[in-house]
C-alpha cells in the first residue's frame, strides 16, 4: 500500500544540486503501525525529493508480515524501478525474491534490518548489541544498581531483536544485584506489549524497570502501568517523538536514538549515489546516541521537521 500525502517544500530542495537524472524508488518498510517507520518513509521521502528522484512508500497492511512483504517485492519486479529499498520482515523468507531482485539489475538496499546470505547494494544501520547495552546500563545506574527488571524482546523474525536482547541480558547479568522478573516478546509492537506487560504486573508485585527493545513498545509499557497505577523507569530504543514526549512527561527516562528517519534517508541518498555511477560503501553505521530529559529537547519535533542527516559526510 502506498502512504503518506506530498510533504511540503523545505530546505532540503535546495541542498543537493546534482539532478542529473530523475531516479524512482520504492520504499518498503515493515509496517504501519510503529511510528519509527513513518519516520522513515518521511525521511526518505525528503531525501529523494531533494535529489530530484521520485520515491513511493509502501507497507504491509498486516504488521511485520513477510508474505505480504514478499507481494510488494514481486511489485517491485513487475513495475522495475532504479532501486527498492526495504527494511526486511524475516532473515530469510524473503532471500529467493531478493536474489531475483539483484539479478534483474535494480539496485538493493536495507535499512534497520539485515537478512543471511543476501548481499545488497548496501545496508544502513546501528549496532543494536551496544545500543541495548547502554541503554541498559544507564538503567541499571539510574535504579541503584539493584533490583528486579523486566525485559521486553522485539518481533523473532527481526534480525535486530537477539543483538538487543542479548545487550539487555548481559548488561543486567554484570551487575550483582540486578534480576530479571520477566522476559516476554512484545512483537516490536504497542499492543501485544501492553498485553504482555499487563500479565507480567499480575505476576510480579515489585518491578523496577522495565528495557523494552523499542519505543513503540515501551508506550505499551506506559499503558500497562497507567492502567495498573503502577510506574517505574522505562527505557526504549528509536527515539520516536511520542517517546521524546514521555521523557518530558517523565513516564520514560530514555531511549536510544536507533533512527529509522536518519537511516532511511542515508540509504536513500548513497543509493542515489550509486545510481549516478559513484561508490558509497557497502555497510554504513550511524552512531546511536542515548536521549533523556537533559538533551531530549533536540529530538522534540515531529518526524516532518527534524534535521536531516549530514549524508555526504556518511557516505
Amino acid at each position: 500500500m502506498a502512504h503518506g500525502p506530498p510533504q511540503p517544500r523545505t530546505n532540503d530542495d535546495k541542498k543537493y544540486p546534482d539532478m542529473t537524472t530523475r531516479y524512482r524508488l520504492y520504499c518498503i518498510t515493515k509496517n504501519q503501525t510503529n511510528p519509527a517507520y513513518d519516520g522513515a518513509r518521511i525521511g526518505a521521502a525528503r531525501t529523494a525529493r531533494s535529489l530530484g528522484c521520485d520515491l513511493l512508500n509502501y507497507a504491509p497492511e498486516k504488521p511485520d508480515d513477510p508474505a505480504e512483504q514478499g507481494r510488494l517485492l514481486e511489485r517491485v519486479l513487475k513495475d522495475k524501478p532504479d532501486a527498492v529499498l526495504i527494511a526486511p520482515t524475516h532473515s530469510s523468507h524473503l532471500n529467493p525474491l531478493f536474489k531475483e531482485i539483484i539479478k534483474s539489475g535494480i539496485i538493493l538496499g536495507f535499512f534497520v534490518s539485515d537478512v543471511s546470505d543476501v548481499s545488497p547494494d548496501i545496508f544502513v544501520t546501528s549496532d543494536n548489541y551496544s545500543l541495548a547495552g547502554a541503554v541498559g546500563t544507564y538503567l541499571i545506574e539510574r535504579i541503584g544498581r539493584k533490583g528486579g527488571l523486566v525485559v521486553l524482546d522485539g518481533n523473532p523474525n527481526s534480525i535486530t531483536s537477539a543483538p538487543r536482547t542479548q545487550g539487555f541480558l548481559e548488561a543486567a547479568a554484570s551487575y550483582p544485584g540486578i534480576r530479571i522478573l520477566a522476559r516476554e516478546s512484545g512483537d516490536y509492537q504497542r499492543d501485544t506489549a501492553r498485553r504482555a506487560m499487563t500479565d507480567i504486573l499480575r505476576r510480579q508485585p515489585k518491578v523496577e524497570g522495565v528495557l523494552a527493545a523499542n519505543d513503540f513498545m515501551a508506550m505499551g509499557v506506559i499503558d500497562a502501568f497507567n492502567a495498573s497505577y503502577r510506574s517505574a523507569p522505562i527505557v526504549g530504543v528509536n527515539a520516536m517523538p511520542e517517546a521524546i514526549r514521555a521523557i518530558k512527561d517523565g513516564e520514560m527516562c530514555a531511549t536510544v536514538a536507533y533512527d529509522a528517519m536518519h537511516m532511511a534517508s542515508v540509504l536513500t541518498a548513497a543509493t542515489v549515489k550509486l545510481l549516478r555511477g559513484r561508490t558509497p560503501p557497502s555497510r554504513i553505521e550511524l552512531p546511536a546516541e542515548i536521549v533523556d530529559i537533559k538533551n531530549c529537547d533536540a529530538w522534540n519535533l515531529p518526524y516532518a521537521e527534524r534535521q536531516l542527516p549530514d549524508w555526504e559526510r556518511m557516505i
